[in-house]
């Protein structure tokens, strides 16, 4: 449950000024924008005296605009305050506003195209004290190949969530996480978050102005860490999520005997997870349990790629932007083929295209 930044290695990579998330790989342009989300039905999680919950989600989506401003990634407090909560020492050799600089790919605010109900819908939560754009360089990718995505800042969960007032909060929740039943807390709380946040882009009274292209009966969960491991109990509460992610996430809720029998998808760094053992088989549905040889916890987010960039290796083998590349494709190909009917070969069997990742089906001892 710590920030999940994995220790260094000892050298360093070579430092640029300005880090990038690399194209899309999709035929379409990405807009994104943000939305402010009020739930009135209940006090927040966190700070009981706060009598509604307060979200704030990043959208990214299929657009025809070929130019604009590029969003921002982090604003440079965001930055500076995400570096200076990992607690790792030579995150401290990087400018505060490092992460700031991060170049994107997406339009701000750019006009969202498609057909009416077109448009699958993926919803991601981030992992535990990282913000929604944790995910960016995956939600972007997603939108390039014509799916809408949602990522959640889950307040008070997070070292920096900026709110359109200029309100900054911070991780409120990180004074609980020696409590027996907080892994649990945070899980429940963050099915209840993306419940909320579905209402609010597919209910009958959307807050978003492209919401008519979501096709209602086409979504999906896809979450890293902590985030991850929320998407079994949000797919259990919340029928309507067809298929799930989990990436790296520790199961802290265990999956009921009673199963979940729809899509769901394992895929985290070689070091194993006991409790991917233990609910292996209580999901019931189509699964894979993927291990990616040369991966850490961040790997399955931008920051092993982009603090690599800035001069700080986390310790992986995926160099360059190979984390990514691996990350973008596998989900891409679960989600085309659970939400569009798409076959993928890749999900099969492995391929010397992507000779890091392989196939685990335990009760086996080693992956295939």
């Amino acid at each position: 449950m710590a920030s999940a930044f994995s220790a260094p290695a000892p050298a360093a990579a070579a430092a640029i000024s300005t880090p990038f998330l690399p194209k899309p790989t999709g035929p379409h342009q990405v807009g994104t924008t943000s939305l402010h989300l009020t739930d009135t039905s209940r006090p927040d999680p966190w700070i009981p005296t706060a009598k509604t919950r307060e979200l704030m989600i990043s959208l990214w989506y299929p657009t025809a605009a070929r130019d604009g401003q590029r969003a921002p990634y982090v604003t440079p407090k965001e930055s500076a305050l995400l570096l200076k909560g990992s607690g790792i020492k030579e995150l401290e050799n990087i400018p505060p506003d490092g992460l700031s600089r991060t170049r994107t790919n997406a339009f701000v605010d750019a006009e969202p195209a498609g057909r009416r109900h077109s448009l699958p819908l993926v919803v991601m939560s981030p992992g535990f004290t990282w913000p929604r754009s944790s995910l960016t360089g995956l939600g972007e990718d997603l939108a390039s190949r014509g799916y809408v995505v949602a990522s959640i800042d889950h307040t008070y969960e997070n070292f920096a969530t900026t709110f359109p007032d200029g309100r900054v909060t911070t991780c409120a929740a990180c004074e609980n996480v020696n409590a027996d039943d907080f892994g649990q807390k945070v899980i429940r709380n963050r099915a209840v978050d993306i419940s909320f946040v579905l209402d609010q882009l597919i209910g009958s009274h959307p807050k978003w102005k492209g919401a008519s292209l979501i096709n209602p009966a086409r979504v999906a969960m896809a979450g890293q860490s902590i985030g991850g491991a929320a998407a079994p109990e949000t797919m259990l509460k919340d029928s309507r999520v067809r298929a799930g992610i989990n990436m790296d996430g520790s199961m802290f809720l265990p999956i009921p005997k009673s199963g979940l029998a729809r899509p769901f998808m394992l895929m985290g760094a070689p070091a194993g997870d006991s409790t991917w053992k233990r609910d292996w088989e209580h999901l019931t549905g189509w699964k894979r349990w993927l291990v990616v040889k040369g991966a850490v916890h961040p790997s399955f987010t931008d920051y092993d790629m982009l603090l690599r960039q800035l001069g700080v290796d986390l310790g992986g083998d995926l160099k360059g932007t190979r984390s990514l590349d691996i990350t973008r494709k596998f989900v891409r190909a679960f989600l085309d083929l659970h939400l569009r009917g798409r076959p993928q070969p890749v999900l099969d069997k492995p391929s010397p295209r992507y000779p890091e990742v392989q196939f685990c089906s335990p009760p086996a001892k080693s992956c295939q």
